[in-house]
């Protein structure tokens, strides 16, 4: 634990104050004149290169999501110092001068991260808000008497936003019991419902947010394990000269994304409006779709981790904006844009696992074709390989033309794709596990 002198378990106690509810916003960063909310910050060299790499993963969700933009301190006199210290801990909102955050390296979680970064906001915890006790009940005889302080109700602004039950910033439901199997917090009326995670940012806590700082940020965050997306939502798109993003942040290991309608008004080489998909949190991510546009059909897409970001661009024009989508987690695939690589079964050359399902996608720019090349194949056989079976389509989408379903020890002739895309699918089942398959390919201009 720290030995700092805290209050609501990761709060110094000199700084006892909601920047929610504080005077004349005194203690809110302040905006800049082009619209940001800009607070410079100093990492630590006591964090390693992986290290400061994690948290500055986790401080760019604040910048893709809402105003708010986390700047490398040069020479300002007030900013943040994310230091490893004595626990995690840090200021409410802004103090002055140089402020700690404390992030030991037993902290280094995303939602940890963002926890103390939404106190720096300005934000106290979600289970003390003024309008608590119609959410939650305080189980009093359970908590540690050290940190019965921690439960007590604050003086917030609540913003006019709905009691987040899954905000980072809510303890969880054993917080600081003394009683194993007891919970401190439950939820009412309904008792099962989750309290607070590590995950990351929730829906809400982005909305309180962009509302405290009167953000003019089109940016929705999604989190469940399956989804829909659609453009509608968002219908300032078609009338204003901006951008709106979508960040799906799944449960799972890997975000499987499927655009069922696209049509965005045409423009040269997509350059006004457009469509584009990165493979991470942020614009600086990894490009898995790149400037999209016109009314064309878009190829599947599988994120490398749990993350996958949507970017829509409109320049206001009369015209088509639009798309929909549906996303789900998976556990096995991805999508391929390099010029040249290679794809195998799971273990290659190692017996795949049973049970699985995995999807690959090669896609080229546009003007170019995809050369596949299976060099070595072992799969279980069967009648019309109804158990195992290798599937390979033209194109980019599960309803593009079948080139082949293949099993057992098949020859299986390459391919030259007539489009940009190719998808490899491969399924076992819970018999026999063989070595599988490898492929090479090669992305080059069309003829």
């Amino acid at each position: 634990g720290s030995r700092k002198l805290l209050y609501d378990g990761d709060i110094p106690v000199n700084t006892r104050r909601s920047a929610l509810s504080c005077p004349g916003n005194s203690c809110l960063w302040p905006k800049s004149s082009d619209g940001f909310i800009k607070i410079p910050l100093q990492l630590s060299n006591d964090y390693s290169a992986n290290e400061k790499s994690f948290l500055l993963s986790s401080i760019r969700e604040f910048e893709t999501l809402t105003c708010v933009r986390f700047l490398n301190r040069t020479n300002e006199n007030d900013y943040v110092s994310i230091v490893s210290r004595d626990g995690c801990w840090s200021h409410i909102g802004k103090v002055g001068g140089k402020q700690h955050l404390s992030l030991v390296k037993g902290c280094l979680e995303k939602g940890v991260a963002q926890h103390e970064l939404n106190h720096v906001l300005g934000f106290l915890h979600e289970q003390c808000r003024s309008d608590r006790d119609n959410y939650i009940l305080i189980r009093w005889r359970y908590i540690n008497p050290a940190y019965i302080r921690n439960f007590v109700v604050k003086p917030t602004n609540t913003l006019g936003l709905p009691y987040d039950y899954s905000s980072v910033m809510h303890y969880g439901k054993y917080a600081y019991s003394i009683v194993s199997g007891q919970p401190t917090i439950v939820p009412i009326p309904d008792v099962t419902v989750p309290l607070g995670q590590k995950e990351g940012l929730s829906s809400l806590d982005v909305r309180k947010i962009n509302k405290l700082y009167d953000c003019n940020t089109c940016s929705t965050l999604l989190t469940d394990q399956i989804g829909n997306v659609s453009s509608a939502e968002n219908p300032s798109l078609y009338t204003n000269n901006s951008s709106c993003v979508w960040l799906i942040r799944t449960p799972g290991i890997k975000v499987y994304l499927e655009f069922l309608t696209f049509d965005v008004q045409n423009s040269s080489d997509c350059s006004k409006n457009y469509i584009k998909v990165y493979d991470g949190n942020t614009r600086a991510s990894r490009v898995l779709l790149e400037k999209s546009c016109r009314n064309v059909q878009l190829p599947l897409l599988i994120s490398t981790g749990n993350l996958i970001l949507i970017e829509l661009v409109s320049d206001g024009s009369i015209g088509t904006a639009g798309f929909t989508a549906s996303y789900k987690t998976v556990s096995c695939g991805g999508t391929l844009t390099t010029k040249t690589g290679n794809i195998s079964s799971p273990n290659y050359p190692y017996e795949y696992p049973a049970n699985i399902e995995c999807t690959w996608i090669i896609v080229a720019p546009i003007r170019h074709e995809v050369s596949l090349h299976v060099t070595s194949f072992e799969v279980e056989e069967a009648p019309d390989c109804q158990s195992d079976h290798f599937l390979i389509r033209d194109g980019g989408n599960v309803g593009s033309p079948l080139k082949g379903r293949y099993c057992g020890q098949m020859n299986i002739p390459s391919l030259r794709s007539t489009g940009n895309s190719v998808m490899l699918q491969f399924y076992s089942d819970e018999s026999i596990q063989l070595s599988g398959f490898l492929a090479s390919y090669t992305i080059s201009k069309s003829l």
